[in-house]
């Protein structure tokens, strides 16, 4: 997803500071267009996405260089496997509550109902093709996208399944 943030962003020459706000005008774009392909996936929860999701972007766009300073590729890694982390922490999380999904994960999960595929498949192909569409709007492309790539769908479903029993435990 931040591939394509990046990409519009640099596609129309905002700040890097912006793409919280760009993130936003895409997510309320995105969440308009999922409530006419994949309607019970659009919810009170997508929209509690959207409110702060712009507002973190913004502020992890500024506080990323301020805590990792070195440009070493350790230091770099780390500041990655960080963000990823988090990233898969939040989406695992926002799965298993079934209040609702991000649009992004909206769309992906459409794809899944639609082609009966695993989440893992339907994750890795609806990432390759957002990478594609966001190098092509000139979003920045590294290592740390193809790891995301490859390993957020695996890692959601198995996060959200320990999640959801751990929700289902607490709830009995």
């Amino acid at each position: 997803m931040g591939i394509i943030y990046d990409g519009l962003r640099t596609t129309f020459h905002l700040e890097q500071a912006q793409l919280g706000t760009v993130s936003n005008y895409l997510n309320v774009v995105l969440i308009v267009a999922l409530f006419f392909i994949g309607r019970h996936y659009a919810s009170w929860g997508t929209l509690m996405y959207l409110v702060p999701y712009g507002l973190f972007v913004s502020i992890g766009s500024y506080l990323y260089p301020l805590i990792f300073t070195s440009t070493t590729l350790l230091g770099r890694s780390i500041g990655g496997v960080a963000g990823i982390s988090l990233y898969y922490l939040g989406i695992s999380l926002f799965v298993a509550a079934d209040i609702g999904v991000d649009p992004f994960s909206g769309f992906m999960l459409t794809l899944r109902d639609f082609t009966g595929w695993s989440m893992r498949r339907s994750k890795i192909t609806f990432d390759v093709g957002l990478i594609i569409i966001g190098i092509l709007l000139g979003g920045k492309f590294g290592i740390i996208t193809i790891l995301t790539a490859l390993t957020t769908g695996p890692t959601i479903q198995a996060l959200s399944s320990i999640f959801r029993k751990r929700l289902i435990l607490e709830r009995s």
